[in-house]
């Protein structure tokens, strides 16, 4: 009943944008349908012929050719195929290999990974998971703290600088959100559509760049947080919190099932007039119309961001074999795909 009362809410909340947001949903449905569905003609048409042969045919460039291996200009690297945003500048690093190299991927399962047998060796074979299109190899011998090393196709990729992406920089938005666990959390909103990345942290204390460990012992006063960045025309940010009070209990005070302390209190730290206005008149909605106890989400400003250890990002990916990932994160996924299923990406 209180999911039933909590989506109605956010209905109403919404309800003036609903038809517009619905007719750009149907469009970029069918524009994402019409990617996937090319022919091997129409594929020919969009590419060049080298893009085709790497794109299509799992080809490679010749070493040290591609336009992009030095290019070192602020921006993002998209598929070239389809224009799925697969990287951005500060992930991009010098290997000397002769192809661009990366050593992570933005966040939301842009890039598949499978065993590539071919040549007489055993590779991971990375292409993008909007359009199938090959991207390179990933090996795990990267320099950097993530130890991988993405190696990239100059020609699969399309390169859009800062510079072009200005007019759009007032639809992208930031939102810091604690509710619970943040392996949770975050595992949740990597597969909100509209999201660009999702980052697992620590905001709300008063000790700089804590370690999980100090947080732990609850006396640095921070919450464990994930930190949203998402794009204001795919999502909104009444949609961000209808997934968030959805996916946790706002009325247990530091504590979410077996997880007890202040680390895993319900708090919103909003960035602007705006965000806390937004966040104070849906607690408001839903302390009258839905919850029996009293909502003790707190709305507060958002002053730090310290990013969590490496091994907590895409921590629910990285280890669904676990005990803690089967029992307790992958039945909110599942809640949150049953109730969300037509926002999912």
């Amino acid at each position: 009943m209180k999911t039933i009362n909590i989506i109605f809410i956010f209905s109403l909340l919404m309800l003036t944008s609903c038809a517009q947001e619905k007719n750009k949903e149907i469009k970029n449905i069918n524009k994402e349908i019409s990617t996937q569905n090319s022919s091997d003609t129409e594929w020919k048409t969009k590419l060049s012929e080298e893009q085709y042969y790497v794109l299509r045919e799992k080809g490679t460039e010749a070493p040290f050719s591609g336009k992009l291996l030095l290019n070192k200009e602020k921006g993002v690297y998209k598929c070239a195929g389809c224009g799925n945003e697969l990287f951005t500048d500060d992930m991009k690093f010098d290997s000397h290999c002769g192809w661009p190299s990366f050593d992570k991927e933005i966040a939301g399962g842009k890039i598949i990974k499978s065993v590539d047998n071919s040549h007489g060796m055993t590779r991971t074979e990375i292409t993008c998971a909007k359009c199938g299109g090959h991207l390179g190899h990933l090996f795990d011998d990267g320099p950097t703290q993530t130890g991988q090393r993405y190696c990239v196709n100059s020609l699969s990729l399309e390169f859009v600088p800062t510079a072009k992406k200005e007019e759009t920089t007032n639809k992208i938005d930031t939102i810091t959100l604690g509710g619970g666990c943040f392996w949770c959390v975050e595992a949740i909103y990597e597969n909100l559509k509209g999201v660009k990345e999702v980052v697992s942290g620590y905001s709300g204390g008063k000790t700089v760049n804590p370690s999980y460990s100090d947080v732990c012992t609850g006396n640095t006063g921070h919450a464990e947080v994930t930190q949203i960045v998402f794009d204001k025309t795919q999502t909104s940010l009444l949609e961000i919190l209808e997934v968030f009070f959805t996916s946790h209990d706002p009325t247990t005070p530091n504590q979410q099932g077996a997880d007890h302390g202040t680390q895993y209190r319900s708090v919103i730290f909003y960035r602007n007039d705006e965000q806390k206005k937004i966040a104070e008149s849906t607690i408001k909605k839903l302390n009258t119309h839905v919850y029996e106890g009293k909502i003790v989400t707190q709305a507060i400003p958002f002053k730090a961001f310290y990013k969590a250890e490496d091994y907590h990002q895409d921590y629910y990916k990285n280890n669904k074999e676990k005990a803690y990932c089967q029992m307790v994160i992958q039945p909110k996924i599942e809640k949150f795909e049953k109730i969300f299923k037509n926002k999912l990406k």
